[in-house]
């Protein structure tokens, strides 16, 4: 646990004075996936630095963080951001691994190349998978469903409204960040050509390219996403990982690999958005969905990326078929979703990342019983953000808690952390710190600048 977020002067000096037995991971941004990801390593001894552009997320505060502080944001300045990374990997004494939490630090990571600084993800190969267009094309070479997209610097702004069906249509960003900080959200729907003329001056005003995409009848309360782990295509993987027979959404109906190589992976439903429809989600289930995993297997596995990854789908009730949206090649906010559940993703990304000398004495004795891929071996989770959660239920009339009394009371009382089946976002009482920053946040008139 650190007190203090530092500036990049101070965590340099910090980390000089510190004794490192292993690679620590460089987690960015610190906020609520990145304490995840911190929660799910300091579990087996991995040291972690959090990293960000200021000290308003919740993950600094964790007894899961080793450090925290700030560093140069890649959008702001790439070359920046490369030298505040090195200078902390120098003090440190030891590499780092990197576990970059959204877009912009995936890209600030792989496209800089820091020195010292070992790759949890594929950074060589991700362009073809976050650039949406990119992704669909792939998608369509698969023959997985896709909702129809034009690319508004390929294609006039009335042919790609044509070629989606008219209004009500959606607009979204081919690269996430520019367009989040301009709009505040990755999606926007247009009703008419008024609004759509309006947000794409605004796009383009902001420097972010934009697709139009027909708006889905999506079914709510079926959104699926596979949470995954696809090791390394060259040489061995240490995470000990394998592919089921199907019945826990880890492999095809059949029992066939999916991909050339083993991939640990957990089937999610977004049972519950905050708000409703395209709201950010506030409730996800392990489910059992094959086709689904067979899906998002299918193009992992041509793109050649290897890392942690979420791959989402809606439901189209006109197509009666889940559809792809997105891959998210880092991790993402439900990620202790898939730990509770038995398959650690961020320890089986760190174990690949180093050699075994340095792989956890903890975490090598764990790992075989937590991700060997054995059937049986991924139990049942739910996982809860509760400050979205609580909101909903206490704004929308329409919407009935889905929580058990005995869900809650283990929520209140703290025994969900010793039992497989219900976790958090945020909420630990074994680990108050985020928490009590989110709070602090709520009422302290302070946004962070994303949600995750």
């Amino acid at each position: 646990m650190t007190d203090t977020f530092h500036d990049t002067d101070s965590l340099v000096a910090a980390l000089a004075d510190a004794d490192f037995e292993r690679p620590p991971a460089l987690v960015a941004n610190a906020h609520v996936t990145g304490v995840s990801v911190a929660r799910a390593l300091a579990a087996y001894d991995v040291p972690v630095i959090a990293l960000d552009r200021n000290g308003d997320g919740v993950a600094p505060p964790s007894r899961a963080v080793d450090y925290a502080g700030a560093v140069t944001y890649p959008l702001d300045d790439a070359d920046g951001f490369r030298a505040d990374v090195e200078r902390l990997v120098d003090a440190a004494g030891t590499e780092a691994v990197a576990f970059p939490c959204m877009d912009e630090w995936v890209r600030g990571f792989a496209r800089t190349e820091p020195d010292g600084v070992r790759f949890s993800f594929d950074h060589d190969g991700i362009d073809r998978v976050l650039d949406k267009a990119n992704l669909y094309a792939l998608a369509e070479e698969h023959d997985v469903p896709y909702p129809e997209t034009r690319d508004l610097t390929e294609t006039t702004a009335a042919d790609a409204i044509d070629a989606v069906g008219g209004f009500p249509l959606v607009i979204k960003p081919a690269q996430k960040r520019k367009f989040e900080e301009a709009f505040g959200t990755n999606v926007i729907e247009a009703t008419d050509r008024a609004e759509f003329d309006e947000t794409v001056a605004a796009a383009r005003e902001a420097d972010a390219r934009v697709l139009v995409q027909e708006r889905v009848n999506v079914e709510t309360g079926r959104d699926t996403s596979l949470a995954s782990y696809v090791p390394p295509a060259d040489g061995a993987s240490y995470a000990g990982v394998g592919l089921g027979d199907g019945s826990d959404g880890r492999g095809s109906s059949d029992g066939d690999p999916l991909t050339a190589h083993d991939a640990l992976a957990v089937v999610g439903n977004a049972a519950v958005r905050y708000p409703r429809g395209f709201g950010t989600s506030c409730l996800v289930e392990t489910v059992d969905r094959p086709g689904v995993a067979e899906r998002a297997l299918t193009i992992l596995s041509e793109t050649g990326y290897h890392g942690t990854s979420e791959s989402e789908f809606v439901y189209d009730s006109d197509r009666e078929e889940y559809v792809l949206l997105d891959i998210n090649t880092r991790p993402w906010k439900w990620l202790s979703m898939p730990v509770d559940a038995g398959a650690n993703l961020p320890l089986a990304a760190y174990r690949d990342s180093v050699s075994t000398s340095d792989v956890p004495s903890s975490a090598t004795g764990g790992l075989p019983s937590t991700l060997d891929g054995g059937k049986g071996s991924l139990g049942h989770s739910r996982w809860v953000y509760l400050p979205d959660y609580l909101e909903l239920c206490a704004t929308t009339p329409a919407f009935r808690d889905v929580l058990s009394r005995s869900t809650w009371e283990s929520l209140v009382d703290g025994s969900f952390e010793n039992n497989r089946g219900v976790t958090t976002g945020v909420y630990r009482p074994s680990d108050p710190g985020p928490a009590a920053k989110a709070i602090e946040t709520a009422f302290g008139g302070r946004e962070y600048y994303c949600s995750c």
